[in-house]
């Protein structure tokens, strides 16, 4: 139905050339790439973001948690 063989890529090549020029083709190029590299990046990552508070929860439960071992093998010395 739409097949594009190497005829139509180099009439299309040959638009852009004289469109854009060949000074600008090598930045175009590198965009191109820059853009799939992270479109394939996005594609890979997690689809949820935790944004919750669960870590610094977590971090201050086992700060607590240390603290008070502390003060118990500190009391225990003492006795």
């Amino acid at each position: 139905m739409f097949g594009i063989g190497i005829p139509e890529l180099m009439i299309l090549l040959v638009i852009v050339l004289v469109i854009f020029g060949a000074n600008k083709l090598p930045e175009i190029g590198s965009g191109m790439g820059r853009a799939i590299k992270n479109f394939k990046k996005a594609t890979n990552e997690p689809e949820e973001i935790n944004v919750s508070n669960e870590k610094k929860e977590n971090e201050n439960e086992n700060e607590k948690n240390k603290e008070g071992k502390k003060s118990v093998s500190s009391e225990e010395n003492s006795q």
